[in-house]
């Protein structure tokens, strides 16, 4: 789906966003065949609670609205699955990072110093071309970790080759593709809220 979304009606805009979750591809890291959509979910389902009963730290990073969506995460993480995680932007060690390392190393530079083997990222950039972002993954992968990255826009963004599960929308319109990653992400939590 493309952009250019911003004349439609709030109800042509439920059916747009009904059918980018209907049309959610999630795939596993060198496997171009996209798993059911259920699967898919059961997979991640299985991740997170891998680091919960092996005691990992989950770490949630994302770039503007995407930080947003890892914020709330973490959020429900904690207060629903009473899980170890971290959102990795916080203000003073981001700028600190960046200014040392480059923006583009920050995430990962702050990983390399508190991932351990076993531990999950989530990896959100709606359009799944932020350096940083993938250099988190890779870092992440590097100390021995998992990853699941959620991405937008270009079916062949280059997150979406990275991570061990990655979730992709068909959209190019951000307001969808950052709704949607929240969405997704709060589906996962409330199930697990009713286990």
């Amino acid at each position: 789906m493309s952009g250019g979304n911003a004349q439609l009606s709030l109800t042509d805009r439920v059916e747009v966003f009904h059918s980018i979750i209907g049309a959610c591809e999630i795939n596993r890291r060198g496997d171009d065949c996209a798993l059911e959509l259920e699967q898919g979910m059961r997979t991640a389902m299985d991740m997170l609670l891998r680091a919960r009963e092996h005691s990992r730290g989950v770490y949630v990073v994302g770039n503007g609205g995407s930080a947003s969506v890892a914020s709330h995460m973490v959020t429900d993480l904690l207060n629903v699955m009473r899980m170890r995680d971290y959102a990795v932007h916080e203000a003073s060690l981001m700028t600190c990072m960046s200014n040392d390392y480059g923006y583009e190393n920050a995430y990962a530079r702050i990983l390399s110093g508190v991932a351990r083997e076993g531990d999950l990222l989530i990896a959100i950039s709606s359009s799944g071309r932020s350096e940083n972002i993938r250099n988190a993954v890779q870092q992440m992968q590097a100390s021995g970790g998992e990853t699941i990255t959620l991405s937008g826009f270009d079916q062949a963004n280059p997150l979406r080759a990275l991570g061990d599960l990655n979730i992709w929308l068909d959209s190019n319109d951000y307001g969808f593709v950052e709704v949607g990653h929240q969405f997704i992400l709060h589906n996962m939590i409330d199930r697990f809220a009713l286990k």
